[in-house]
């Protein structure tokens, strides 16, 4: 869990161990997705100050596809800020207590007033894409539990064979065929696997994401420039 002050953040964790990987050349950066789980799965678009993200929710997560329509259907993400982005990793967003907030204030603590059970599924992986719930480190959240609104949208990087065995032997576990196929060509940050709940997959904007992942940041990993959802539209 990143830590500032007295703050308890949702965040997700940039592990140092992999911060040599993450400084190599980040390669592909197509805009293929793996295939998606058949269904007629619920869409939403997240509009943003710098153009418009269209999302497919898993129902195989239905606790997070049902609290994310929920929220966005009141309003809830109106206004909020991208608090925290790295170029290269994710955008995180989903706090309250970003919208109108000044500048240098300190965000990731905000939220709901709950979090929603983990629903950690095999074969929903980190890729390129891939929107994910952010959450409080094992040491308080032993459990996994999401945070009930902060969400992040991968950007990540393409990975190499060798890497991907070596992160294997790190973890203990393998990687899928689909995983490791997709981490080789699409890519996206592998070591968040197992680890957080993935509970959607950018079908349109790949783009939009990559503009904000490379927009200027200050302290906490803040854009310099204010980076904002419009709303949030439920498509079906």
């Amino acid at each position: 869990m990143k830590q500032t002050g007295k703050f308890n953040h949702f965040s997700v964790f940039f592990l140092g161990i992999f911060l040599f990987f993450g400084c190599m050349q980040s390669g592909n950066s197509n805009n293929q997705h793996q295939e998606l789980p058949g269904g007629d799965l619920t869409r939403v678009v997240i509009e943003t100050s710098m153009g418009s993200i269209t999302v497919a929710l898993y129902d195989e997560t239905p606790g997070h596809r049902d609290n994310f329509v929920k929220l966005a259907g009141e309003g809830f993400y109106d206004g909020l800020l991208f608090h925290r982005v790295i170029e290269g990793f994710m955008i995180q967003t989903g706090d309250p207590m970003s919208k109108d907030a000044v500048p240098g204030e300190p965000l990731g603590s905000g939220g709901p007033g709950y979090t929603v059970p983990a629903e950690i599924v095999q074969g929903l992986f980190h890729q390129k894409g891939a929107l994910a719930a952010a959450r409080q480190g094992d040491q308080v959240n032993p459990e996994r539990r999401s945070s009930g609104s902060q969400f992040y949208i991968v950007q990540g990087r393409v990975w190499s064979d060798a890497e991907l065995s070596q992160m294997e032997q790190q973890r203990g576990v393998p990687f899928t065929e689909a995983a490791r196929e997709a981490y080789t060509t699409v890519g996206g940050t592998p070591h968040l696997d197992d680890a957080y709940t993935v509970f959607g997959q950018v079908v349109e904007g790949m783009d939009v994401v990559d503009r904000i992942a490379a927009v200027e940041t200050g302290q906490r990993d803040r854009p310099e420039e204010d980076v904002s959802i419009i709303t949030i539209n439920i498509l079906d």
